[in-house]
């Protein structure tokens, strides 16, 4: 057996051990009913409604992978935007709630952060966060859910570039390195930049900004959107001139690690843009500067708000802080190859 053979069998063997069991799916759904009974609890939140998103929303969650919840306020039927203070002020009565009815674990309100949450572990393997009305955060779950249907080939990938990841302490953004989010993108940037490519540029799927179409009546957005997909989805699918790509997944991974090297050997001049499927040079966008940070990918909000590498401590900080990053990263490549 080769190198190669080699490698694709572990790879099977890994996705086998991660992949959620059916009883993975039933602790989560779970989860979300008994936070449902904690919101319908709370006088401020009658009428709110409890939804997943992130990992577990788009299907790209290994067993052990976090459950992250959204509670949608209500504003008649249109999407509202209530501010840091409110949702701050909201999340505390859910702590109190949460404390009130037991049976959750290292219970935190991490209220200052960008983006307030409450966290806590309900006795599993698995951490769950709380935050108020994040529709975008939905919305963006969906659509790697919807490019999954292009090719099955994306969710096993991200699975093993975040089990790898994590493996190697480069999967925590509170250390300064990627979030699940920002591997997933990493992964549908290789996608679409191999020979032929797997994946098509984002634009191609949704030519908007899908955020900045978040408004009005949400079900008439979320539905104009999804129907937007859908169509493009189906016409990428079925378009027989389409060249085919039959790398397997340890070829695929081997790539993955390849390019990731090159974009963070790259990373001081040029960011990532899943959107137009290519690098495109930093200083050519002023919305990037100064540059504050190792790596720069454009989201898949098709806005330019960024996921980083690394924190926003400088650039010489910042450059420096993302070497552990490229040297692991290269290191198990050049074993890789030099195995197969």
């Amino acid at each position: 057996m080769n190198g190669y053979n080699l490698l694709e069998t572990t790879l099977r063997d890994v996705l086998h051990a991660i992949n959620p069991l059916r009883e993975d799916w039933n602790v989560r759904f779970h989860i979300i009913d008994e936070l449902r009974t904690v919101v319908e609890s709370i006088e401020n939140l009658r009428g709110a409604t409890v939804e997943p998103f992130g990992s577990f929303a788009s299907n790209l969650f290994t067993r052990w992978g976090d459950l992250d919840i959204s509670i949608e306020l209500t504003n008649g039927s249109y999407i509202s935007s209530p501010g840091k203070k409110h949702k701050q002020s909201l999340l505390g009565d859910v702590l109190k709630a949460l404390g009130r009815k037991g049976g959750w674990r290292k219970l935190q309100f991490i209220s200052h952060a960008r983006v307030p949450i409450v966290k806590f572990e309900g006795g599993y393997n698995f951490s769950c966060e709380i935050s108020i009305n994040n529709l975008s955060g939905q919305m963006k779950s969906k659509l790697l859910f919807w490019i999954d249907g292009i090719d099955g080939r994306f969710r096993d990938l991200v699975l093993l570039v975040k089990e790898w990841a994590k493996a190697h302490n480069i999967n925590d953004p509170k250390s300064g390195s990627m979030n699940s989010y920002a591997l997933s993108l990493l992964v549908v940037f290789h996608l679409q930049t191999l020979e032929p490519a797997i994946l098509p540029p984002l634009r191609e799927i949704y030519p908007g900004n899908m955020i900045d179409d978040l408004t009005g009546v949400r079900a008439v957005a979320e539905k104009r959107i999804e129907e937007t997909c859908a169509v493009n989805i189906n016409r990428i699918k079925s378009d027989r001139s389409r060249l085919i790509n039959r790398s397997s997944m340890s070829e695929l991974f081997i790539s993955f690690l390849a390019k990731f090297f090159e974009i963070c050997s790259n990373a001081s001049v040029q960011g990532v843009s899943p959107y137009a499927g290519q690098l495109e040079d930093i200083n050519s966008n002023m919305r990037w500067l100064p540059r504050t940070y190792a790596l720069f990918v454009i989201s898949l909000s098709l806005s330019l708000s960024l996921c980083m590498c690394v924190s926003n401590t400088g650039d010489a900080n910042a450059t420096q802080a993302c070497v552990p990053v490229i040297v692991k990263f290269w290191s198990f490549f050049s074993c890789v190859v030099n195995a197969a």
